[in-house]
């Protein structure tokens, strides 16, 4: 794994040198835009308004516009001399119930590893004061040449950081929400209640895959090999609105209810399917698995059955009429 910054998480007059990495990675087939016409690369050049001319990256700047369409152009050396206090340390300011951060402030994810072996003992310091006091520590880090907000906190043996928005980076919400005067009544919480359970139940997050990369996987391997793509179920619309609400929620316990097992749990035996135009998904070989013929020894087995069944049916007829005989005499 790649170390994408060094620096040192400082808090008082303690500091702990580590490494910086990245927690996640967005998996994905990369489309790049070509002519529809003969599959040639579409390439985008970088050329100024006013002169005409291509612009190179060194000649590159950043420029803000204000309102009366005045440009400042700042150049990356002028960029570069700003100050900024965090750009080599994780700089803590406080250290907060875990409850108080609320999760719509976070961005991107890394992990911190002790920078060498002498930063191991105020490392795990650090990480088991956190875990027991169920803290988190609010913190700010330079990273790109930005500074951000950042939440330090533990997972698992490690520590984490968690890039975080400004507070007036994020939006205020009022008006959004449905009004105070709506209510619901406790029958359709319990059936609401009852419906998450029903849905939850088996339920593997580690199993969940991403179908449309393994669709385009598959449309893409179809048009490398030069074969027809692969045809799929047209998707199921989601209902435009909600009649009864008890009916709805009902219909989905009932739906979710009779779902086999096997769709909730997806391919967890044989592992996750990989991604990419060479490989098929897990799910297409369990399909082919199913479209399988039935073995010999289960078709003699339900010739038999079937032969059976004949039978009991011939002699249950018969009995039927030797009754009616015997009724009909006595009538006489």
């Amino acid at each position: 794994m790649r170390t994408m910054w060094k620096g040192a998480i400082g808090f008082g007059l303690v500091s702990v040198p580590v490494r910086l990495y990245a927690a996640t990675q967005e998996h994905g087939l990369k489309l790049h835009q070509v002519h529809d016409a003969d599959g040639g690369r579409i390439h985008l050049r970088r050329v100024c308004e006013v002169c005409g001319e291509e612009v190179g990256y060194e000649h590159l700047a950043k420029g803000f516009e204000d309102d009366e369409g005045h440009t400042a152009v700042v150049t990356q050396q002028e960029l570069s001399g700003l100050p900024l206090p965090s750009k080599k340390l994780i700089d803590v300011l406080a250290f907060v119930d875990s409850a108080r951060i609320d999760p719509l402030q976070l961005t991107n994810s890394y992990y911190l590893a002790p920078e060498s072996a002498a930063a191991n003992k105020p490392y795990v310091l650090l990480r088991e004061t956190l875990k027991q006091t169920d803290r988190v520590a609010v913190t700010k880090i330079a990273l790109r040449t930005r500074e951000s907000l950042a939440l330090l906190r533990v997972h698992g043996e490690l520590l984490t950081l968690h890039t975080m928005y400004w507070p007036d980076e994020i939006r205020d919400s009022e008006g959004l929400a449905p009004p105070s005067s709506v209510t619901v009544r406790p029958q359709e919480l319990k059936m609401a209640t009852s419906l998450m359970d029903t849905l939850s139940e088996d339920f593997d997050l580690d199993a969940m895959e991403d179908e449309y990369e393994i669709a385009l996987g598959e449309l893409i391997s179809a048009h490398l090999s030069d074969k027809p793509a692969p045809s799929r179920k047209a998707t199921t619309p989601a209902p435009d609105n909600v009649i009864d609400l008890m009916a709805a929620l009902q219909a989905s316990i009932d739906s979710a209810a009779k779902k086999p097992a096997a769709d909730s749990t997806g391919s967890r035996s044989a592992g996750k399917s990989t991604r990419g135009p060479a490989k098929k998904s897990t799910r297409a070989k369990q399909a082919s698995t199913k479209k399988a013929a039935p073995s010999a020894a289960s078709s003699r087995s339900g010739k038999s059955t079937a032969k059976s069944t004949a039978s009991e049916g011939a002699a249950a007829k018969g009995a039927r009429k030797t009754a009616a005989k015997k009724t009909g005499r006595r009538a006489s």
